[in-house]
């Protein structure tokens, strides 16, 4: 009986961690992500690697064209030229930040689990660059990884 706990408590933490990013970590990539243009800004998407609905990975959207995924422990960003942005999430609801992009600024949009009625649901935050700059050091960048997860997605949203 101690041996079968011992396995199914293994097989659970297997699975629980499955679901959180791998990649190096923002401090190891920092110095290689490219400086901003002039004439854009930068928009950095993170989730914290809390276990806590791990299994929740919906797409994110901005201004309703699919980025990228919001993983538990992961970070990725995109460079936009200025202009009003929507930043979404969807599970049995859409959840929306709205926000403003300045020339040669950085915003950082942070997506968080809440309860839900059936699944959780997916938060986008705009969150202040501190806090933003100071909480990307405890992620992993899965950017290399968006171009095939956007493709998947595109490819499953046209199937439905």
């Amino acid at each position: 009986m101690k041996l079968l706990k011992s396995v199914v408590g293994a097989v659970i933490a297997l699975v629980l961690l499955s679901g959180c990013a791998s990649g190096p970590q923002y401090n190891e990539v920092a110095s290689k992500i490219p400086p901003i243009k002039s004439t854009e800004g930068r928009i950095y998407f993170y989730r914290d690697a809390s276990l806590f609905g791990a299994a929740i990975q919906p797409s994110i959207r901005l201004n309703e064209q699919i980025i990228g995924v919001s993983q538990p422990g992961g970070f990725f960003y995109v460079d936009k030229k200025p202009g009003k942005y929507v930043a979404s999430c969807q599970t049995e609801v859409e959840r929306k930040a709205v926000f403003t992009l300045e020339p040669g600024q950085t915003r950082y949009i942070k997506t968080t689990i809440g309860f839900g009625i059936i699944a959780g649901r997916v938060y986008p935050e705009l969150v202040d660059n501190r806090i933003g700059s100071t909480e990307m050091s405890q992620v992993n960048y899965i950017g290399d990884q968006m171009p095939a997860y956007i493709k998947q997605a595109k490819e499953d949203e046209n199937s439905q």
